[in-house]
Formats: C-alpha cells, sequence, structure tokens
C-alpha cells in the first residue's frame, strides 16, 4: 500500500502558538508509519513558514525563537508555492487561534486544492465567531446563557455606559471572553465590582477587538465530541465531565497545566437519557456550522438538569491526553485510529469539492 504523505500545519501567529506546537508533535508521533509519511510545516509567531525538511529541534520553542535554521525559513508565498509543488496528499491542521483555525489557512489550503483536515471556511470562521454561532445555536432551539457584545472603539470611546450597560442587564457573576479566541485565552468570572469588571473587560480587549459578556451559570462543565466514521457518518463520542483544579473554571492553566484538571468519562450521575441529550446537541450544533471532520462542543449543565451550549470547537486539542483522543479512547478508538479517521475525512471532503 502506498503511503500518503501528509503536512503537518503547527505554530501560527496566534495566542495559542505554543499548544499548537505540542499539538503538531502528538500528531506527527501517532500517526500510523505504515500509513503515512508525515512531515511538519512550522509557521512562525511573525509569519513565516519552516517548510520540510524541518529538523526535529526545530520543532522546540527555544530554537524556533532563536531563529535557527534560517534556511529553511520562507515567506508565505515562496512557501505555498513549494507546497503545491510537494503535492501531499494531505494537510493535517494542527493549529489553533486565529489564522489556523478562522478559515484563513483553509482557504489558501483551497486556492491549491489540497486536501485539509476539518472544518472548511465558513464553518471554521463560525466557530471562532463565539457571537454569531451563539445565534445560530439559539435559532436552532438549543438553550444559549444569555449575552451582550461591546467592541473595542466604543469601550475606548465611553467606557463608564458600557459598565452600566452591563450591570443594568446581567446579575452578577457574568463571564467576559474575547468573542473570537480559544484555550479560554482573556476569559474571566467577574462579580459586581466595577474595578475587577473594568480589568476584566480590557484583559478581554487586549485579544479580541470585540468581548462577549455573558451570563454566567452555575453548573457542571460538559463536552462531547464528534468525529466522522469510514462511511462518513458523523459519531457522538462519550461525553466528559471537567473537574478544573488549577482555577475558579476551565481556563488556560487548567487546560495545560499539569495536574490543572481532571475529566471524567462518562460524567457521574446521568442517565443514559441526559447522555443521549448531550450527544444529540454536540451532533447538531456541528451539523448547524457544517463542520467536518470532527469537532468538540462545550456546555454546562445546570443542577436542575438545563443542558446550556457555551461553544463549539472546530479544532479541537489532539494530544494523547485532549479531551477529544480520551473521549475517542473510552469509544475503543486509538489516537492513531482517530488521526486515521480525521484524514480520510479530509480526503473524501476533496472529492466531493
Amino acid at each position: 500500500m502506498k503511503k500518503r504523505r501528509i503536512l503537518v500545519f503547527m505554530g501560527g501567529p496566534s495566542s495559542e502558538h505554543e499548544v499548537s506546537l505540542n499539538t503538531g508533535k502528538e500528531v506527527i508521533k501517532n500517526l500510523d508509519k505504515q500509513k503515512y509519511i508525515a512531515e511538519p510545516v512550522v509557521i512562525t509567531k511573525n509569519g513565516k513558514w519552516l517548510m520540510p525538511p524541518v529538523k526535529r529541534l526545530l520543532l522546540e520553542n527555544s530554537v524556533l525563537s532563536s531563529g535557527a535554521g534560517k534556511s529553511l525559513i520562507l515567506a508565505e508565498p515562496q512557501a505555498l508555492k513549494k507546497m503545491n509543488y510537494m503535492k501531499p496528499d494531505a494537510v493535517f491542521i494542527a493549529m489553533h487561534g486565529e489564522f489556523g483555525e478562522d478559515g484563513t489557512v483553509q482557504g489558501l489550503l483551497e486556492s491549491f486544492g489540497i486536501p485539509y483536515t476539518g472544518s472548511g471556511i465558513l464553518a471554521s470562521s463560525l466557530g471562532m465567531d463565539k457571537p454569531r454561532q451563539s445565534a445560530l445555536f439559539r435559532q436552532a432551539g438549543l438553550d444559549i446563557p444569555y449575552f451582550i457584545v461591546a467592541q473595542k472603539d466604543e469601550w475606548k470611546k465611553n467606557k463608564n455606559r458600557i459598565l452600566r450597560g452591563i450591570a443594568e442587564k446581567f446579575v452578577f457573576p457574568c463571564v467576559v471572553k474575547p468573542a473570537n479566541r480559544g484555550s479560554s485565552v482573556g476569559v474571566s468570572i467577574v462579580g459586581s465590582d466595577p474595578t475587577k469588571l473594568e480589568s476584566a473587560l480590557n484583559s478581554a480587549f487586549s485579544y479580541s477587538d470585540s468581548v462577549l459578556v455573558q451570563k454566567f451559570i452555575k453548573g457542571r462543565e460538559i463536552t462531547c465530541g464528534v468525529v466522522e466514521n469510514e462511511k462518513g457518518l458523523l459519531l457522538p463520542l462519550p461525553p466528559t465531565e471537567i473537574l478544573a483544579k488549577a482555577g475558579a473554571f476551565y481556563d488556560y492553566k487548567s487546560k495545560y497545566a499539569d495536574g490543572g484538571s481532571e475529566h471524567i468519562i462518562p460524567p457521574r450521575n446521568i442517565s443514559m437519557r441526559l447522555l443521549k441529550k448531550i450527544q444529540d446537541a454536540a451532533c447538531l450544533t456541528h451539523n448547524i456550522l457544517g463542520c467536518r471532520g470532527m469537532s468538540r462542543t462545550d456546555f454546562i449543565l445546570s443542577p436542575k438538569g438545563k443542558l446550556y451550549v457555551l461553544e463549539i470547537n472546530t479544532l479541537p486539542g489532539m494530544t494523547s491526553t485532549s479531551l477529544l483522543p480520551e473521549a475517542a479512547k473510552t469509544a475503543g478508538i486509538s489516537f492513531p485510529k482517530l488521526l486515521d479517521l480525521i484524514i480520510q475525512s479530509a480526503v473524501n471532503k476533496s472529492r466531493f469539492r
């Protein structure tokens, strides 16, 4: 059997650069060597592309930031030309945040007709736009926490008006988050103290020009992934309950620090009927945005059993201890097999384009 040539995109200019490098390295490590020839493409924080052959050392953060291996660094146009010449069977997108997760790199790859993993341009863009995806989910009948959107330009002009508006519309605490970032970067849970609210908004605006202020729902944090099987049918994975240990919620530190969280599969004391409801909701959010390959949807389950959709992640973390691979393993799908399914979905998707 001829091996497929896979380019693994990692890094990028987003605040999730290091997380993406970890994902990319784990993908390369776990791809079936009997089926694939995997090569890394590292995009630096300043937008340069490190093209194959990329030595293993170049995947270390310290070497990347030092500028070592400059002979391999290309500007984007030259890198894309080289990639087109290489004619990979598919690109595995192991990037997070802007550029890699928002439809930008997907558009570049489509312009060259190169198959890539995960969702297309529109679904990826919506997956990074929390207000728009929330509006779509609400229209479909899903429960969404009440939210408003604040813009940076308005914040600069009249902070007091925005602060007063939030105080009038919300019973505190509330959640403040950038409208188009992942990994819980810039997210805060704040009470009615105006000083802390202002600080939380300033933090969120440092990451995005739009900020989502959302009603805080007390409850259990649940997430549920879905993946396409060999026939292209959507397979919901077992839901996971997340117990944050490094923070008050599943923030950046809880996600990536050693021992920062505990994942319970399946969630404790939940009926089969409710588990099915969570899985159905994860499939529905996936289909509403038109996602492909895989996705993971985050929920809050209130003490009264009401299920709220928080957001969808179209490119979930893909290390061996990330939520999606953990749930797949519980369902009997090994990490290499999961990667295989994701790549097959990319190849199938390109055939119908």
